[in-house]
């Protein structure tokens, strides 16, 4: 009972307690020279005026968590009210809440994969711990340029990695309807739903397979590309606005800018170090499937994002750390 006890308490304090520590630190412990939202009052305007736009649902919450936090300090923290403001403005601090929540709630979900039987830290709590702290680091590391969208996301895409995993060893049809489901919604938040897709294919879409006419694996993969289609287009045409898909090409300035080509470097190392931690001839087959099936997305962020938010590759470098701790024995021949 004992042992029972102290095992949920040093879950708790590693899950919830030390990576809000974490987080809180890289909101409040330094400033970032990326991004000035400490100083905004409320939601910025180019969250409705761009690519943002299309993300509904994280940009409905801050409007609303904005006026909810405004509220709450100016009615009953009065006394914190100095504190408060000295250290940020209504929409940075629900910023922080609404970030800390899903944050908290990814490291929860990412516990919960590590902790899968399928995992093979999982005879080792000590490890798994480790393994976990690292992906927190990461995590943490890449709020130096944070938005209200990619910590929602990733909770989204953590869940849907853990359903993915669930069907890929149960073959239970619940799994792949809530992974369906996931992907749609999440959809709302960020398009890196897409990604939830790549992960599904490295799985389950074998070349070998392919060579022999066996193609039930792309039909299972068809409902999770329409799942995301659909409130992707859909969006694009409710929301009218100039800039539909992209608001700008920066691949110029990936090239050139120090910052943008130390982002690169950081990934690609990161990335290969993940790699090298595979030590199964699997885990490094499906890692470099998962790649090759997220080169749209990879070839996005070259186009139109910036590699100095390196915040953009978190989702691979998770999936990364997962794949280098998973069981897949005899997988290869699945379907």
């Amino acid at each position: 009972m004992f042992k029972i006890s102290d095992e949920k308490f040093n879950g708790f304090l590693f899950v919830i307690i030390l990576p809000f520590l974490l987080f809180a630190m890289s909101y409040y412990g330094f400033e970032s020279s990326y991004t000035r939202l400490k100083t905004a009052e409320t939601a910025p305007d180019f969250l409705f005026s761009s690519v943002y736009a299309y993300r509904v649902v994280p940009n409905y919450l801050s409007v609303y968590l904005t006026g909810s936090a405004a509220f709450v300090i100016e009615h009953y923290l009065p006394f914190f009210q100095k504190f408060l403001y000295k250290n940020g403005t209504a929409f940075y601090h629900s910023l922080f809440v609404m970030n800390s929540f899903f944050f908290l709630l990814s490291s929860w979900v990412f516990s919960k994969i590590l902790g899968l039987k399928f995992i093979e830290v999982n005879v080792s709590v000590n490890l798994k711990r480790i393994v976990h702290l690292l992906g927190i680091f990461f995590i943490v590391i890449t709020q130096y340029a944070p938005t209200n969208c990619d910590m929602m996301a990733l909770f989204c895409y953590l869940s849907g990695v853990y359903c993915t995993l669930k069907y890929f060893h149960t073959r239970k049809a619940s799994y792949f309807f809530s992974l369906t489901g996931i992907i749609f919604l999440s959809t709302f938040v960020r398009e890196t739903a897409c990604l939830n897709i790549a992960f599904f294919a490295a799985l389950f879409i074998h070349p070998e397979e392919l060579k022999k006419g066996k193609f039930e694996a792309v039909w299972k993969t068809i409902p999770l590309v329409i799942s995301f289609l659909i409130p992707y287009l859909g969006l694009r045409l409710m929301i009218v606005q100039k800039t539909t898909f992209v608001e700008g090409f920066y691949i110029d300035r990936n090239f050139e800018s120090p910052f943008n080509l130390a982002g690169l470097l950081f990934a690609m190392i990161v990335l290969y170090f993940v790699y090298m931690l595979c030590q199964s001839t699997e885990s490094k087959t499906f890692f470099k499937k998962y790649l090759f099936f997220s080169l749209p997305y990879l070839v996005m962020i070259t186009m139109v994002g910036l590699y100095w938010e390196v915040r953009l590759f978190l989702p691979l470098i998770l999936t990364g750390i997962v794949l280098a701790c998973h069981q897949f024995k005899n997988s290869l021949t699945r379907i």
